[in-house]
């Protein structure tokens, strides 16, 4: 028998009927008993779990031990709620509803970044997409961690420009992290040290819109502020507007010229809580002022705004994009 507390939820989280809120449950009453992995093997739970739960638990043992082989083998790092390293946002805001797991692929010191959360359309205008490059390498100039869903669109955008400038980013999955793969858009710009892949499901778990949703609130708990971009008014990014707005995240709203018919969705958070975002006439990028303050590294309490210098490449992406959104 495996003695780790992550391999023990592991097996935990395999058996039938036994969720998120669930194990929190068993761990909230196993507190100040000295946690360790044989607290969460079957005979120890036996006060929490049905017996076919418990047998199911017992039976499931060859499964997992495949996936924590393969988990070994590519350098995946398991990180449980119950360890020192685990992101201290998630705890505080997700509450009952925290995944008491999280595989993580990189550097994993990232997690607990002052960090910056993206979401928005899959298929945003080439004026989205630009809005939300701008922002990401505005704040990833500033050593500010960016985090997205490594979803086609904003998420790509949002990587990409964290990267291409030197900064950090946070890939948050919405599926098992036994299916990551590096995409294209990013294989010339991967660095390991500037990376953190994670994911809070079952290893071999597939993509599903329910996982894509529980995504999007990872995103908002792991963030200090939210930037949504051209959302419509159902679907995964508002959503993540909304929880973010229920976390008490700040979230930002660019509304613009030009924005789709379909992308209502940030006007409509701006009625509920949403701050606008507005361009600068001076430097004629997102106006970042009351953002930054927000997302300041609290230990230090020094933070000093300074324009980012584009690249010659960077200047005529957004001087292709320049309508205003919001001229202020």
């Amino acid at each position: 028998m495996i003695d780790n507390i992550s391999y023990s939820l592991l097996r935990l989280l395999e058996t039938s009927g036994v969720g998120v809120a669930k194990v929190n449950s068993i761990l909230d009453h196993l507190t100040g008993r000295n946690i360790q992995a044989s607290s969460l093997n079957p005979q120890a739970l036996k006060g929490f779990l049905s017996e076919k739960q418990l047998v199911e638990m017992m039976s499931n043992l060859e499964r997992v031990n495949d996936n924590w082989k393969r988990l070994i083998e590519i350098g995946v790092k398991t990180i449980a709620i119950t360890e020192k390293d685990y992101p201290k946002r998630l705890k505080a805001l997700l509450g009952r509803k925290t995944p008491p797991l999280l595989m993580v692929l990189g550097n994993y010191e990232l997690l607990n970044k002052p960090s910056v959360g993206f979401c928005g359309s899959r298929k945003a205008s080439e004026k989205g997409l630009a809005t939300a490059w701008d922002c990401a390498d505005q704040l990833a100039r500033e050593g500010i961690n960016i985090v997205s869903g490594y979803a086609a669109g904003v998420d790509m955008a949002a990587h990409s420009a964290a990267l291409q400038c030197g900064g950090t980013t946070t890939l948050v999955l919405c599926e098992g992290i036994l299916h990551f793969k590096i995409k294209k858009e990013l294989k010339e710009l991967w660095d390991w040290e500037r990376i953190v892949v994670v994911s809070e499901f079952l290893p071999g778990v597939p993509w599903n819109v329910r996982n894509a949703m529980q995504r999007n609130k990872t995103i908002a708990a792991l963030s200090k502020a939210m930037i949504l971009i051209e959302a419509r008014t159902t679907g995964g990014s508002i959503e993540a507007g909304r929880e973010s707005i229920k976390m008490g995240v700040p979230l930002f709203a660019p509304v613009y010229e030009g924005m789709p018919e379909s992308a209502t969705g940030n006007q409509e958070l701006l009625g509920h809580g949403a701050r606008p975002l507005h361009k600068s006439r001076t430097t004629r990028r997102a106006n970042l002022k009351d953002l930054l303050p927000i997302v300041k590294d609290a230990d230090t309490g020094r933070f000093q705004y300074q324009a980012a210098a584009e690249s010659p490449a960077q200047l005529m992406f957004f001087e292709q994009n320049q309508n205003d959104y919001g001229k202020k």
